[in-house]
């Protein structure tokens, strides 16, 4: 038997800190609410009213994701602003590919010892990437997690529920031979990626102020995840759209099949669109093969839409409108053969 008073914050755990963030989230929640949200954060759970008026046969979609060791290196160099805007990015996008409206958001931050400017930082990038989608920062957690994490390290996760039509829902049934693949720029990395990155950093002895045409290696590497939200409403809206895919962990390699009918094959002219430089540098710096650089990153194109030919000149004209650069950058084809791959490079 223990002879020390014992108490939680003397164990590590700070209620009155956890106490102060949820009260200043509270402020950061507020700007982003719609009128389906009942109450607010603080609760034991959040209250989301869907309205029937508007839905005729909803069907919920639900992501969740985190933002990776990403983190890892913007908390390195004090920069952890923007980890909230790729965490909503991750999942939203993820719901909104699906033709689905994210409709809410809920986080989960978990950390050694809680920080309340630090926790406020993070929920203050969160709250602005959910204006940028469209969603409602409806709640979240934050632990205090000592003994699991060390001091001031942490972790960060995010879940984005969306509705969709049930006849509106993006499944890549309708892709077919003929088809156009749009791609949609990405700012970098985005969220993926990054145990490579930081070996590569590790193993050259890179000095993340070195200048990669005009911007340092750390404003490339920690550039936010796109939010393509408004991209593929848009798109929806301007014509007809036979599916999306994120270009998220395992790249075009990865991602493209998982909209893809099993018997057709994407095929990618490389050359078709810029390759942001830091691509070429991780490349060089990494000595990492052309078809691993693929496989694991996004490769410049964050997001991709296959649409009939016929219509892709009005969906570039339309993301032109919004400000968003899009380029055409392969066409889908039959697959000739079981086994064969549902990805095609021309250029490697």
């Amino acid at each position: 038997m223990s002879t020390e008073k014992l108490d939680y914050q003397g164990a590590g755990v700070n209620i009155s800190a956890g106490n102060e963030l949820v009260d200043r989230i509270k402020s950061l929640a507020a700007t982003t609410t719609r009128p389906e949200v009942l109450g607010g954060p603080g609760g034991f759970a959040s209250l989301f009213r869907l309205d029937t008026g508007r839905w005729r046969d909803p069907v919920l979609v639900a992501g969740t994701d985190g933002v990776g060791t990403k983190l890892t290196l913007a908390l390195a160099l004090d920069r952890i602003d923007d980890l909230g805007r790729d965490l909503v990015a991750m999942c939203a996008n993820d719901v909104a590919v699906t033709g689905a409206e994210p409709l809410f958001f809920l986080d989960y931050y978990a950390t050694g010892k809680l920080d309340v400017e630090q926790g406020e930082r993070l929920i203050a990038g969160i709250a602005a990437g959910c204006r940028e989608a469209g969603c409602a920062l409806v709640g979240g957690e934050s632990a205090e997690l000592p003994g699991l994490y060390a001091g001031r390290d942490f972790d960060l996760a995010g879940f984005c529920v969306g509705a969709v039509e049930r006849d509106a829902i993006l499944e890549g049934a309708t892709v077919t031979p003929g088809d156009k693949v749009l791609g949609i720029a990405s700012s970098g990395p985005h969220a993926n990626g990054y145990s490579l990155i930081r070996r590569v950093i590790e193993a050259s002895g890179a000095d993340l102020e070195t200048k990669l045409e005009g911007r340092s290696l750390a404003d490339w590497l920690l550039a936010p995840t796109l939010i393509y939200v408004r991209a593929i409403r848009a798109l929806l809206d301007a014509g007809p759209i036979h599916a999306f895919a994120h270009i998220t962990g395992g790249g075009l390699t990865e991602n493209l099949p998982r909209m893809l009918p099993n018997d057709t094959t994407a095929v990618l002219d490389t050359e078709s669109w810029p390759r942001p430089a830091i691509f070429d540098w991780l490349a060089r710096y990494g000595n990492i093969e052309a078809r691993e650089m693929y496989r694991v990153f996004n490769m410049g194109i964050g997001l991709a839409a296959v649409l009939p030919a016929d219509a892709i000149e009005t969906a570039r004209a339309t993301l032109a409108g919004l400000g968003i650069e899009s380029r055409e950058i392969g066409r889908i084809e039959t697959r000739e053969q079981a086994g064969s791959p549902n990805v095609f490079y021309r250029g490697l």
